[in-house]
């Protein structure tokens, strides 16, 4: 059975729970013909069944039948039913779903934050977690990013055995040895498992940030990372350690604070976004606000975006594994052969991928979705774009200096706007414009030579010895920016990196491989930290 098919079939029984349908209706009359049983009274599914009868009633002529009856979509029904039993929620918890993976340690630093374009943070949170004992000198510590979604619990603990998102890595004698080192893994600010984000409560009135939560960038996650070891008296990592949007964060915290780095490990990761990876979380992202119920990202006291949710995680999924995993893993089954095609979820694929969207859509708070694949998209560090963002903090600091702006509102300035015209496809500058795995020194110059913006953005590491690792079956990250990173640290003198790339005959899980190869990309994370 399909997961839609599963969804379909309980969701009267959870629905008859909360007094929404009469216990004597068939579930058939729900999956089969597409219409909710009512009763007198319970207008939400008596509307629901209303436009499900006015869209049948529109296509058949009321004056004979119609040649082929309606298709029935029990993956709607299946929508709209969670969204009633979401509406049904007690008042004292309120329909939106509390994001928490355990417990966690809460840092909170009272002084103000000010953020790349120009937001501001009057306080804030950061939850972390730790593993291992920190020796005297602390100089045994490893900071360990995240991914987009991912919370701070990497591993399980004493006070919540749940497995983390990295077990099998961390621990005695794993790659990442926690009898040698003290490992600490922080929820990225922005996001909504306990560091401060678009959930959060604004200090200044008592309100959920939303969408008044300013645009934040991967640097101002590293800042606020870098206070919490300030406040643990760590003023040296041995290493700083992450994968995917992890690995961006490893290497912009080396770029920031490079005295206080010894080693780099970035995994699947790049040193400024391509396009495609934009065009991607740009869909996610204009799929969840398309979901009336996003309602301009202020839906904490309603029913949350679930279904906008839903698809960009299966928008976000494709991206993670790689086509020949899938041709071998699904092909091109359907989910029960012996029935007709429908619209609905069908291929095996398909019944994949909308699992994988149901189970994610109430664990994460849609807007931080937005906020923090924002942040992936404007992270850039070539040296103009760092010069760029350097003078317009200088500027946000000068206009505090001088009192012109309060720390505890944010002005209009750190909210993106729509360009003021309509984009313009124009040749004769996309022509002669180099692609993004060029170099930009010149016609004449070697085809595999990195740009020298990127030369110069990456010549804090020239002294650390660094670690990047990538995988051929990567279409998020694709190989060649962890390359592009490896031979441009090379080009800016750095001796010691050293450059891992897994084939698609050593893995074919894509992305997904970070989590996955305990083998090889745990192996040599191990050697490399020894």
């Amino acid at each position: 059975m399909g997961p839609m098919q599963g969804v379909a079939r309980s969701a009267p029984r959870c629905l008859r729970a909360v007094g929404l349908f009469r216990q004597n209706e068939s579930i058939c009359s729900f999956a089969g013909r597409n219409r909710f049983p009512t009763s007198a009274g319970r207008r939400t599914l008596s509307s629901i069944s209303a436009r499900n009868s006015q869209s049948a009633t529109a296509q058949t002529p009321s004056s004979k039948d119609s040649s082929n009856p309606a298709l029935s979509f029990p993956c709607l029904d299946a929508q709209e039913a969670k969204s009633a039993l979401l509406s049904a929620r007690s008042l004292e918890s309120g329909p939106e779903p509390s994001y928490t993976t355990g417990h966690h340690e809460q840092y909170r630093c009272q002084d103000p934050l000010l953020l790349d374009w120009g937001g501001v943070l009057p306080e804030f949170d950061v939850a972390y977690e730790t593993w291992g004992q920190l020796n005297a000198d602390k100089s045994n510590a490893i900071l360990l990013h995240t991914g987009l979604s991912a919370s701070s619990h990497a591993h399980s603990t004493e006070a919540n055995p749940k497995p983390g998102w990295w077990e099998k890595f961390i621990g005695p004698d794993k790659p990442i040895d926690t009898n040698k080192y003290f490992v600490i893994c922080t929820n990225v600010i922005g996001g909504c498992y306990g560091s401060t984000g678009p959930s959060s409560f604004d200090p200044s009135d008592g309100k959920r940030y939303a969408t008044r939560f300013p645009i934040l960038t991967i640097d101002d996650m590293v800042r606020a990372q870098f206070r919490l070891l300030d406040s643990l008296g760590i003023r040296k990592l041995y290493a700083s350690v992450g994968s995917s949007m992890g690995g961006m964060q490893s290497l912009a915290a080396g770029v920031l604070f490079p005295e206080r780095i010894e080693k780099i490990v970035s995994i699947s990761g790049c040193a400024r976004s391509h396009p495609y990876s934009i065009a991607m979380r740009h869909t996610q992202r204009q799929v969840l606000m398309m979901d009336p119920k996003w309602a301009r990202g202020f839906y904490y006291d309603s029913i949350p975006p679930h279904s906008g949710m839903k698809l960009a995680r299966e928008i976000a999924t494709v991206t993670y594994r790689s086509g020949p995993e899938w041709e071998m893993r699904f092909g091109r089954k359907r989910a029960d052969p012996s029935k007709q095609p429908a619209l609905c979820a069908d291929f095996l694929i398909e019944t994949y991928l909308d699992h994988a969207g149901e189970k994610f859509c109430l664990e994460y708070d849609p807007n931080s979705l937005l906020y923090v694949s924002k942040a992936m998209d404007l992270f850039d560090l070539g040296r103009a774009h760092q010069q760029e963002t350097t003078t317009r903090r200088a500027e946000y600091e000068a206009k505090i200096a001088q009192g012109g702006k309060d720390l505890n509102q944010s002005d209009i300035a750190c909210s993106l706007t729509l360009p003021e015209k309509p984009y313009e496809e124009q040749p004769s500058v996309t022509a002669s414009t180099p692609s993004m795995n060029q170099s930009v020194t010149g016609a004449a110059a070697d085809s595999d030579a990195p740009p020298q913006d990127l030369v110069a953005g990456l010549a804090p590491l020239k002294n650390h010895p660094v670690l990047v690792m990538g995988v051929a079956s990567d279409i998020l990250f694709p190989a060649w920016q962890q390359r592009e990173i490896a031979q441009t640290l090379r080009a800016g003198g750095n001796q010691t990196v050293q450059h891992v790339e897994l084939g698609e005959d050593v893995s074919m899980f894509g992305h997904d491989t970070f989590l996955l190869d305990l083998k090889n990309i745990g192996g040599a994370l191990q050697k490399f930290l020894q």
